[in-house]
């Protein structure tokens, strides 16, 4: 028999993308308690049927099957500029691609406008209705409103438009930084963009050969192994397979195995296979099995990662933006000045700042010397001298023990042909 809680659900579900939702109308249209509507609301915003914003309330959302990329919508937007939405509630929960700033003439704005676009303008109503009729939302700067005829045709296009008391340029770097933040989660893969769902697995008390029945049913040789009440207990691959075929799967299992859940990073898996020598990861959800992820699946997703354009800066990128490298017989050598980024409130370099060059240094040099990703396993730094804004530094990495998985290099910080940082840093390499 369907619950109430369960009633509530698939009402929230059917409606309309944008639809707003409140406790006291789930509770009159429906005839339960405002207990009962405001739990299942919140179940509902865990399943991401619906979100909550600041200044516009509770509203029904598109669910994304798979993450794929991390998105702006218009509601966030709108969150983030203090916004009040004036019409086109429907389009809030719409992908934010790109914005345009109108200070221009219709004319020349007409261009830049497309679908998925925001414009930021100020009181300019000829610009609105210009964007709405070019599939483009509207952010209006200053605090100034817009006429009815502009919210109908929001309305009538489910595309927001919204007011925000701020400036323009105060709006457009919130926007521009929020965009560039999203690029870069976009380049972070996580567990659930690459797990297998709905795996097979044993239960703890089948007998042994029923690892094999699996194996030929499946093609696969590695599996979760649940107790009667569907919690994960263990793991069963094949090296845990005796000769024998007798005894139960709790026998041979790898007991209590580390389990991971779908916003688990790739990064973060392939740490833990590594050191832990794990080649299987159960993906859990509410204490239930969902899926699991491959060793093989962990190294190929950030292979993958490695050979896609950077589309957004992480603070690596900008700390070694200002030098330059060269391959030099055995080692590297990163040359360039010390930088304002790189100062503490002294003037002189902050040493938080230079051990993180001295570390990103190491790892991009490990990672050109091995041809393969790393996982860090110790960093050891000393400190020498002080470095001033300006100074030109020679960071030279050479390696100083190979190993078929370990490996040791050795990070030597130049001024003027003087040591003024040394460092030392350990890591293993990811292979399949």
């Amino acid at each position: 028999m369907t619950t109430k809680h369960d009633r509530i659900i698939q009402y929230i579900m059917s409606l309309e993308p944008g639809s707003a939702i409140s406790v006291r109308k789930i509770a009159r249209e429906l005839g339960v308690s405002q207990g009962t509507a405001y739990r299942a609301i919140k179940e509902a915003e865990n399943r991401e049927y619906v979100k909550t914003f600041s200044r516009m309330g509770t509203i029904r959302v598109e669910q994304d099957k798979k993450r794929g990329i991390e998105r702006l919508t218009f509601a966030e937007a709108a969150t983030m500029v203090d916004g009040t939405v004036l019409g086109g509630h429907r389009g809030l929960n719409k992908t934010l691609a790109r914005f345009v700033i109108g200070a221009m003439t219709p004319d020349a704005m007409e261009k830049y406008l497309s679908s998925g676009s925001l414009l930021i303008v100020g009181n300019r109503e000829e610009a609105f209705r210009l964007a709405l009729e070019h599939d483009c939302a509207v952010l209006i700067t200053g605090g100034f409103g817009c006429s009815e005829g502009i919210k109908q045709l929001a309305d009538q296009k489910g595309l927001p438009v919204i007011s925000s008391t701020y400036d323009t340029f105060t709006t457009a770097t919130m926007i521009n930084q929020a965009i560039s933040e999203r690029l870069i989660k976009k380049e972070i893969l996580l567990v659930e963009d690459i797990m297998m769902e709905e795996p097979q697995y044993l239960y703890e008390n089948d007998p042994i050969k029923e690892w094999s029945s699996l194996l030929k049913k499946t093609g696969h040789s590695r599996f979760p192994v649940l107790n009667q009440s569907g919690e994960v207990v263990g793991v069963l691959t094949p090296k845990d397979i005796p000769e024998a075929s007798a005894g139960l799967v709790r026998d041979y299992m790898t007991s209590n195995p580390i389990t991971v859940t779908r916003k688990t990073t790739i990064a973060y898996a392939a740490h833990i296979m590594i050191w832990e020598g794990y080649e299987l990861l159960p993906v859990i959800e509410e204490g239930r099995l969902i899926g699991v992820v491959s060793r093989k699946d962990v190294i190929k997703a950030i292979q993958h990662m490695r050979s896609q354009p950077q589309m957004g800066e992480t603070l690596e990128d900008i700390i070694l933006s200002s030098f330059g490298s060269k391959r030099m017989e055995n080692r590297i050598r990163f040359t360039g000045k010390v930088t304002p980024m790189l100062a503490s409130h002294m003037g002189t370099a902050s040493w938080s700042a230079l051990t993180m060059l001295m570390s990103t240094a190491a790892i991009v040099s490990l990672r050109n010397f091995r041809h393969s990703d790393i996982v860090v396993d110790t960093f050891t730094v000393f400190f020498i001298q002080p470095v001033q804004l300006e100074d030109m530094l020679e960071i030279d990495v050479q390696p100083v023990e190979e190993g078929r998985m370990y490996n040791k290099v050795e990070v030597c910080v130049y001024r003027d042909r003087v040591l003024i940082a040394k460092a030392l840093l350990a890591a293993k390499a990811m292979r399949k």
